[in-house]
């Protein structure tokens, strides 16, 4: 059938291209650089010690804030992170302290500053002040030990012993254990078993952005330039829609799958787990259909367009129903069965997602896959033969956009 020789020349023409290969290599560096960039510039250690001043009017815990902080947080070469300056002056009033401390702020002299007020051990309010407030491992650190040294000062008030009391309340650790319905065990953290699904959710978004606007811009670029009539004199239009959408989602799935090969060989050499071969293959076949069935819907809503700008608004409304899962993501974890998720799950632009999200926290029963597959398949071959009745008419269509009313009566006529 000639869709098979189209999807073949799409394929072939696309994959050769200097943007698919700049791609290749250009997008996933920059979400290595996007998830790994922000998080290695949060957790840089400072480069040098920083001056951090107290107003300690309890007149109490200065000595003991300093000992802890020099004690706690340190440098390479084990010098202190945080050089402490005690700016509470005798006979000298807090008006008076603010001023100087403020003024040491507009020099540089000072990172910033800490007020604690004579009535902390009832009130537990501080005050920090600093030209730059955004700094938060400053304010994160010093609040922590604040509050364990008026914690402690709490309890020698009322007479109890800190050490006892830190014993009684020590932590406790908790190790999760996940159990199949086999009886089987497996130890299974929180992060591995949200990244195994949110991991290739990712993947599914990034692949409609990405080869959802090439589909669309691919069809306006050969409608604009007048391609597609001597196209269609050569083939239907059915079978043009099938080629281009089986011979462009085969680049996004090439594409993905490069990707996917190249994580798993990382993950395996560094020893992380994040993703279980017990439902990779499962994942693989709900990520197929579920990209199928949006590059269908992509090629229905691109086929009238007739602008660049179109294009573009069509691509961001339809990406918005893979954003949907990604906010649930955490309410899906918490509660995989309950009948909101289940329910959800049988809306086909929502199976694929939804499944996958499901499978590494608690596996769906088999009725479950039994129906959602077929259910997914039926989904793309009716959204395959919607879009051949849209494409047949708007494809040759020029001028005004039509309606949603019209592309229901193409349907209902072609």
């Amino acid at each position: 059938m000639k869709f098979r020789q189209i999807a073949r020349w799409e394929f072939v023409e696309k994959v050769r291209s200097k943007a698919f290969l700049i791609s290749l290599v250009l997008l996933p560096l920059i979400m290595v650089v996007f998830g790994v960039l922000p998080g290695f510039l949060a957790s840089k250690e400072d480069e040098k010690p920083l001056t951090v001043g107290i107003i300690d009017e309890t007149g109490k815990l200065f000595d003991e804030l300093n000992k802890r902080v020099d004690e706690k947080f340190k440098l390479k070469g084990g010098v202190s992170n945080y050089i402490l300056k005690d700016l509470k002056k005798d006979g000298e009033g807090i008006d008076e302290e603010r001023r100087q401390a403020t003024q040491l702020l507009a020099s540089d002299k000072l990172e910033g500053y800490f007020e604690i007020p004579a009535s902390v051990f009832d009130s537990g309010k501080v005050v920090y002040r600093a030209q730059n407030v955004g700094n938060v491992r400053i304010q994160e650190r010093f609040s922590r030990t604040i509050e364990e040294v008026i914690v402690e000062g709490r309890l020698r008030g009322q007479g109890l012993d800190p050490d006892k009391i830190k014993k009684l309340l020590a932590s406790v650790d908790v190790k999760s254990v996940k159990v199949n319905g086999k009886g089987e065990e497996k130890e299974s953290g929180f992060l591995e078993t949200f990244f195994s699904a949110y991991i290739v959710i990712m993947m599914l978004f990034f692949l409609v952005m990405t080869s959802g606007q090439l589909l669309i811009r691919s069809v306006l670029e050969e409608k604009s330039n007048r391609v597609m009539e001597v196209l269609l004199s050569s083939c239907s239009a059915r079978d043009l829609m099938v080629g281009k959408i089986l011979g462009l989602s085969g680049l996004g799935i090439l594409q993905m799958l490069i990707w996917g090969t190249i994580s798993m060989g990382i993950a395996l050499k560094t020893g992380s787990n994040f993703f279980s071969p017990d439902y990779l293959l499962l994942s693989v076949v709900y990520f197929v259909l579920g990209y199928l069935l949006y590059a269908a819907i992509f090629v229905t809503a691109g086929s009238p367009v007739t602008t660049e700008q179109e294009a573009q608004q069509i691509t961001s409304y339809i990406s918005l129903m893979l954003v949907f899962p990604i906010v649930l993501a955490v309410p899906v974890m918490q509660n995989p069965g309950s009948l909101f998720v289940r329910i959800l799950t049988y809306i086909p632009l929502l199976t694929p997602t939804f499944m996958v999200l499901r499978m590494p926290i608690q596996m769906p029963a088999t009725w479950e896959f039994l129906v959602t597959i077929p259910l997914l398949i039926v989904s793309v071959v009716v959204m395959m033969w919607v879009a051949g009745k849209v494409f047949r008419v708007a494809i040759l269509s020029y001028g005004k956009r039509p309606s949603i009313r019209e592309l229901v009566r193409w349907v209902r006529e072609s």
